[in-house]
């Protein structure tokens, strides 16, 4: 598995990009609830940093996003979040202060298997993006998913009280 985007495919890392510009342009809003804007800060330097994920799952009633982490526990914005630092969740109306937990393996499992069902369309598209990013061919079966879910832990944001 990958640990940065300088060690996936130039074309990977190149779409992952474009949600993060429209961000920037300040147009994130166009992007819905499908992408968010995680604001974390640093677990030593204590700086902001910004990452834009995508939402596996949005519950409009509770405003909890549910993102998956594609470099898996390695991922700086994934380590700052663990190690207890602050939160802010942007879908294009301003940052809000957000609570996280993770999601236990049999409720990712719900969660992808929901996302690909939803997906299902877009998956041929998405698998061979999953596999670089796995170092194996993901191919969308039970086993290959629980094996996904296990490589790339799933956090759910909630915009905190």
């Amino acid at each position: 598995m990958p640990t940065s985007s300088q060690e996936m495919p130039s074309w990977l890392r190149s779409a992952f990009a474009l949600p993060d510009r429209v961000y920037a342009l300040g147009a994130g809003r166009l992007l819905g609830h499908r992408f968010v804007r995680l604001t974390h800060t640093g677990r030593r330097s204590g700086r902001q940093f910004h990452v834009v994920v995508e939402v596996a799952r949005y519950d409009r009633r509770s405003g909890e996003a549910v993102v998956v982490s594609g470099f898996g526990r390695r991922a700086d914005w994934y380590r700052n979040l663990v190690a207890g630092g602050p939160a802010y969740v942007d879908f294009g109306h301003g940052p809000r202060r957000a609570d996280h937990r993770e999601l236990d393996t049999e409720e990712a499992l719900a969660v992808f298997a929901h996302y690909e069902r939803h997906n299902r369309l877009l998956m041929p598209l998405f698998r061979p993006a999953l596999s670089a990013l796995l170092g194996w061919r993901y191919d969308g079966s039970e086993g290959a998913r629980r094996r996904l879910v296990e490589a790339m832990p799933m956090l759910a944001l909630r915009p905190a009280p």
